[in-house]
Formats: C-alpha cells, sequence, structure tokens
C-alpha cells in the first residue's frame, strides 16, 4: 500500500513538472502582457485585475480540456495537427500584425475602447482573440494534446494520478497568467509612455513570429503527410 501510495504520488509529481515543462517555454506570459496593458488603458485598477483573473481561468479551462479531450475531438472531425497549426497561426500573425500597425491611441480614444470593453462585450472581447489565441495559442494547444497523449499507462490508477498532476499544472499556469497580466502595468509603467510603446512593437513583433512560425510548422507537417510519389 506504501509502495503504491509513493508511486501514485511520484507519477503525479512527474506528470504536473512535465505539463509546466512542456507548456510554459509556448505560453510565455511575459510576451503577451504588454498586449494585455494595451488592450486595458483607460481601466480602473479592479477591472484590469478581474479582467486578468478571467484570462487566467479561461487559459486553464481551454489547456486543462484540451489535454484530456484534444486528440479525440480532433479525431472525431477528422482535422490534423498540421491543420490546426495552420490556422491558429494565421489568427495569431493577424493579430500581431494589427497590433504592430496599430497608432498609439489617444486619451479619448483609449477611454472609450475601455468603456466599450467592459460594458458591452468584455466577456466576448476576454476570451477571443486575448485569450485565445494571443495568450494560449495554437502552439500551447498542441503541446497541450502532446502531453495528454503521453499520459497513458497500462495502470489505470497511475494514468489517474499522472492526469491529475497534468490538471494541476494546468490550472498553475492558468494562475501564473493571472498574476502576470495582473501586475504587467506596474511594471510597464515604469518604462514611460515612449517605452511601453517600444516594447509593445517588439512584443507584437515578436508574436507575428510566432505566428509565422507556427503556420510554417503546420506547413511542414502537412507535406510530411503527402505521398512520396508526389
Amino acid at each position: 500500500m506504501e509502495f503504491s501510495l509513493l508511486t501514485l504520488a511520484s507519477a503525479f509529481g512527474k506528470s504536473l513538472l512535465f505539463a509546466l515543462a512542456g507548456v510554459l517555454p509556448i505560453i510565455n506570459p511575459l510576451a503577451t502582457a504588454p498586449i494585455f496593458v494595451s488592450w486595458t488603458q483607460g481601466m480602473s485598477i479592479s477591472q484590469r485585475h478581474q479582467l486578468a483573473t478571467t484570462v487566467g481561468k479561461y487559459v486553464a479551462i481551454l489547456l486543462a480540456i484540451t489535454m484530456t479531450l484534444g486528440s479525440l475531438v480532433l479525431d472525431l472531425f477528422g482535422i490534423s495537427l498540421p491543420v490546426v497549426r495552420v490556422a491558429g497561426g494565421i489568427i495569431v500573425a493577424y493579430n500581431a500584425w494589427l497590433m504592430l500597425n496599430t497608432q498609439q491611441p489617444t486619451h479619448d480614444d483609449t477611454a472609450q475602447m475601455a468603456q466599450t470593453l467592459t460594458e458591452d462585450n468584455a466577456r466576448l472581447n476576454t476570451f477571443y482573440p486575448l485569450s485565445f489565441p494571443i495568450t494560449c495559442g495554437p502552439g500551447s494547444l498542441a503541446a497541450a494534446i502532446a502531453v495528454g497523449a503521453s499520459l497513458r499507462t497500462p495502470r489505470i490508477t497511475e494514468t489517474l494520478a499522472s492526469l491529475a498532476g497534468a490538471l494541476a499544472g494546468m490550472v498553475l499556469l492558468g494562475m501564473l497568467v493571472a498574476a502576470t497580466f495582473r501586475y504587467a502595468g506596474i511594471v510597464l509603467r515604469k518604462l514611460g509612455e515612449v517605452g511601453q510603446l517600444v516594447f509593445l512593437r517588439i512584443m507584437a513583433f515578436i508574436l507575428l513570429s510566432v505566428g509565422v512560425q507556427i503556420v510554417w510548422d503546420g506547413i511542414r507537417g502537412l507535406i510530411a503527410t503527402l505521398p512520396s510519389s508526389i
């Protein structure tokens, strides 16, 4: 019994660390924090904190569902992972391009944007495109699917322990995203308006590059599935 508990605890801990190591470098909340700050300019601190918490919840839910059911859903609809990468990468690159070319809004425009975001469709805009695909994009979802596929073992109890550990890892990732977005404004405020603008442009360019890379990875995956005779 003691050995069994140690085995389950070991499976839980290993899968938790494996999930964090597999998804965290890809989701990288520090890269998207400036975009969150840009979208929430003019909002009150409490509204921004609430929005950050909501984004963290959405990210945790997305990763958890994708990890547990992602491969089954893709097989059900006959969708391959490279296709998901291409479609999601295009969306990421498009939003990054918009951020890269958007002029610095005036105070009136910022206040109006914040009011519209909080009063009319805050939940919709919080999920898309801020939570998905900007924060939690196709690369993160593909990594979550890969993590979920690697949790299966011949022993059911060990598989459940591994799944529980990986789910705990996804929850921790959501909490990390929420905390990063929550305090990103304090860090960026020290940069000043010019520093924020420069940093936002740099992060938008990096995000654009990530989107192109995701598309390219998807295209390479699709090419690999073509018959060798073509």
